[in-house]
Order: C-alpha cells, then sequence, then structure tokens
C-alpha cells in the first residue's frame, strides 16, 4: 500500500514524497454521545485507515490532492496566508487546513508551503471517523516535515481543535483519542474528563462487523449540535458542570422542572457512562454475553432517549440481535444514520451477514455494505 502511495503522490506531483504518516479510523464500541459530557466511552481503532504524503516547498504554495469521493484526483490550491474554509468539492481540505490553523497554538511551527496527498480505505459515511483519522495524519505529515514531534495525548487534542474551531463540529475526543491511542487486539478507554487513556485487552474470540446503511439525515450537523446544546441545558438544570457529575438521583429529583426532551437526553448520558463501565468490567472477566447485551442496551437508549438513531439503523439491530452467533449490536458514531456495529462468536460468517443485508434490501430496497473489521494500531509517522 505504501509503495502505491508513493506512486500516486509522484503522478499528482512530478515528485516524490518525504513524509507518509498514517491514522487508523475507529469504531465506537460503547459510550454514545458520553465524550463531550465529560464521561468514558470505549473506541476500536482499525487496521484501515488515512494515509498522508507530503512534501515541504520552499514557495509558499500549498497545493491538497485526495482520493475522497471516488471522482479521480483533483489538486486544490490554497494561496500563502490564506486558511478560508473550502466549500464545494474542496470541502474536505478544511481537516487538513483546520490542523494547520491550530498548531501554532499549541507551540508548533507549519510548514509555509507543501504538496500534500491524502488517500484513504475507509469507506465513506460508515461511521468510522475518517475525519479524525484525516487530521491525526495531517497533523503527524506536518510536523514531520518540520522535523518536530508531540506526544499522542496531545495529538489527540490537535485534531479535536482542529475540528472543533475550524471545521465546526463541537465533537468529543473520542475519534481522535481512540486514533491516537489504538493498539491492536486492544480496546481504548478513554476518561474524557480526565483526559486519560488506556488500554483494554480484546478477547481473541470476539468479531467485529458493520453494516454501512449509506443513510445520513438531511439535518444531521443540526441533529448533533442540537443534542449537544440539550446535554449543556440538562447540566445546567442538575447544578454539575457536566452530565458526567450528574446521577440519576439527582435526574429523578430534578425531571418535573426540566424539559421532556432534555431529561432524557441527560438519562441516556448517564445510563451510557454506568454501561461504558460495567462493559470495561465485563471484558476483564471474559463476560462476552454481558457484554453483548450491554451493546444492545445502549443502542435501545439511543433510540428512545437519545434519539438518534433511525428505522434503518433500527431494523438492521432488530434483525442481528435475533441471528445465532450474535452477541449484540448498536449504533456506531454519532448517530442519525451511518451504520450499526455487530459483535458476534466466531459462529457468525459472511454468509449470516450477507442473510441480514438481503432482509435489509427487502424492506429499504438498497443492501447495506458490510465489513468484517479487524483492530489496529494507533497513528504513526511511516517514513520521514
Amino acid at each position: 500500500m505504501t509503495e502505491q502511495i508513493r506512486q500516486a503522490f509522484t503522478a499528482a506531483y512530478g515528485r516524490a514524497p518525504e513524509v507518509i504518516a498514517f491514522a487508523p479510523g475507529r469504531i465506537e464500541f460503547i459510550g454514545n454521545h458520553t465524550d463531550y459530557n465529560g464521561g468514558p466511552v470505549l473506541g476500536v481503532a482499525l487496521d484501515r485507515g488515512v494515509w498522508v504524503v507530503l512534501a515541504p516547498r520552499s514557495d509558499g504554495q500549498r497545493r491538497l490532492a485526495s482520493d475522497y469521493g471516488g471522482a479521480g484526483m483533483r489538486v486544490v490550491e490554497v494561496p500563502f496566508g490564506a486558511l478560508a474554509k473550502q466549500t464545494g468539492p474542496a470541502t474536505w481540505t478544511n481537516y487538513p487546513l483546520g490542523v494547520l490553523s491550530v498548531l501554532p497554538s499549541f507551540g508548533f511551527q507549519v510548514p509555509s508551503g507543501f504538496d500534500f496527498l491524502a488517500v484513504s480505505n475507509l469507506p465513506a459515511g460508515s461511521g468510522l471517523s475518517s475525519s479524525a483519522a484525516i487530521e491525526l495524519a495531517s497533523a503527524l505529515a506536518f510536523l514531520a516535515a518540520t522535523r518536530q514531534t508531540c506526544p499522542t495525548g496531545l495529538l489527540a487534542q490537535i485534531g479535536r481543535k482542529a475540528e472543533n474551531d475550524y471545521v465546526g463540529v463541537p465533537c468529543g475526543i473520542l475519534d481522535q483519542g481512540v486514533s491516537a491511542f489504538g493498539r491492536a487486539d486492544h480496546l481504548v478507554y478513554i476518561d474524557c474528563h480526565r483526559f486519560q487513556f488506556s488500554q483494554v485487552r480484546l478477547p481473541a474470540q470476539a468479531d467485529f462487523w458493520v453494516f454501512n446503511t449509506h443513510t445520513k439525515h438531511a439535518l444531521v450537523d443540526g441533529l448533533y449540535a442540537e443534542r449537544h446544546r440539550e446535554c449543556l441545558q440538562a447540566a445546567t438544570s442538575l447544578g454539575v458542570a457536566i452530565l458526567a457529575d450528574a446521577t440519576l438521583g439527582q435526574l429523578d429529583a430534578t425531571k418535573e422542572r426540566m424539559p421532556g426532551q432534555t431529561e432524557k437526553r441527560a438519562r441516556h448520558v448517564i445510563n451510557e457512562i454506568t454501561r461504558v463501565r460495567e462493559t470495561v468490567d465485563a471484558l476483564a472477566a471474559g463476560l462476552m454475553q454481558r457484554v453483548g447485551s450491554l451493546l444492545t442496551a445502549s443502542h435501545r437508549s439511543s433510540q428512545g432517549l437519545f434519539e438518534n438513531s433511525t428505522p434503518e439503523l433500527d431494523m438492521l439491530v432488530d434483525t442481528l440481535v435475533a441471528m445465532p452467533h450474535v452477541l449484540g449490536a448498536r449504533l456506531t458514531g454519532g448517530g442519525f444514520g451511518g451504520a450499526v456495529l455487530a459483535l458476534t462468536g466466531p459462529g457468525f460468517d459472511r454468509s449470516a451477514a450477507t442473510e441480514v443485508a438481503a432482509l435489509y434490501a427487502r424492506r429499504f430496497g438498497t443492501e447495506p455494505d458490510i465489513l468484517q473489521l479487524r483492530s489496529g494500531d494507533g497513528a504513526r509517522v511511516l517514513t520521514a
């Protein structure tokens, strides 16, 4: 793969690259919308992701290209000194440009000019967080090109700040944290309030399947921001800084004075935080049936309380959990469309997954993409 990427860079720019960096995509295992509420979350870094290939320029010109969207390679030129947000086919460049804009605030230098290529093997719109992957790979490439390094935790912060402040998405640290701290055959546990990261061993018998519906709510960005606001309102009503500091007892005592929708969002988050911690305990004890039950309970809470599921996602979960060898299933990512994660035992195979896809197609007219995914290591520089 690395040699193919080098060749693609040379074809686009007529010269060899100097830096190649990689950052993985991720699966949100459990912890739906807990991260920006200060709670814990579990994620899996994948063996798929985004490669960023870069060579500095001395003339201040910044040229960016990618294979995103399947429309072929297209070079976007960004004038020196200008970091205005891009629109249309160049919208994807806001992720590396966002990183470029925030690096100085962390005390890092940035290359004045460069040729840049991003290549991904993450399916678009699948909820596997290609945005965080390109942010982290971009940061590593920019730093390597200027002979700088940074701690892994700071790398995650850089990616998150780029997405919050430049791209304009009020995400928590989940996506960037898992991509940065990933390790093969492990989950990444993030305490989002204390900004602490650790790794939890995955049992060998656990398999991950993702069913990508390619559906997306037309108002997904606005709905995500709305949920964020509702969580902040709930915390204020409960007299806490973040929902992670609230208890169900506090919520029950104040729910009559809280708008119904706000109370539902808070109840989901508080219960989801408990589910994350119980999942860690169940993994340590090897209780995979219990882990699966917690995943499915997470989806039911997203469905009924946080209301970020869709009929397509619900149908997949209902179908999966009724099948043999499926331990549990839930939506993964921000919701409002996207993908479902299934945790299965070794008896669930491609033919079973194909059966699920066929049942989905019978109802919705199109088949979801089926991905059997493996865990992988975190963001890293491959050459410099």
